[in-house]
């Protein structure tokens, strides 16, 4: 198994930056791909950005040019880099692994991190 815990959320002015980071633990060498979702209450829970296993990344055009996601291997721990922030990126954010089993994935998820961002 696999356990993600997410920090870093907080309350930012728009046009202000945050750095959101998730630790893993457990099995983390079987991480097929790891990344971030976010959900506004009311709304649909959406990708942000995930890493691929290959190591190439896909990004919602909402945050394109906006965030960057990167990894600390070493600490086991992935980043969301936040900038230029807008009312409508408030969110509880979480953090997404899946390991294949058999190519069947297996979704872990962390507990969320609230980002609430003010005009």
């Amino acid at each position: 198994q696999v356990h993600l815990v997410e920090s870093g959320g907080g309350l930012v002015q728009a046009g202000g930056s945050l750095r959101l980071s998730c630790l893993a633990s457990g099995s983390t060498s079987s991480i097929n791909t790891i990344g971030w979702y976010r959900q506004a209450p009311g709304k649909q829970r959406e990708l942000v950005v995930v890493i691929n296993s290959d190591g190439s990344t896909i990004y919602a055009d909402s945050v394109l040019g906006r965030f960057t996601i990167s990894r600390d291997n070493a600490k086991n721990t992935v980043y969301l880099q936040m900038n230029s922030l807008k009312p409508e990126d408030t969110a509880v954010y979480y953090c997404h692994a899946d390991i294949l089993w058999g190519l069947v994935p297996i979704d872990y998820w962390g507990q969320g991190t609230q980002v609430t961002v003010s005009s």
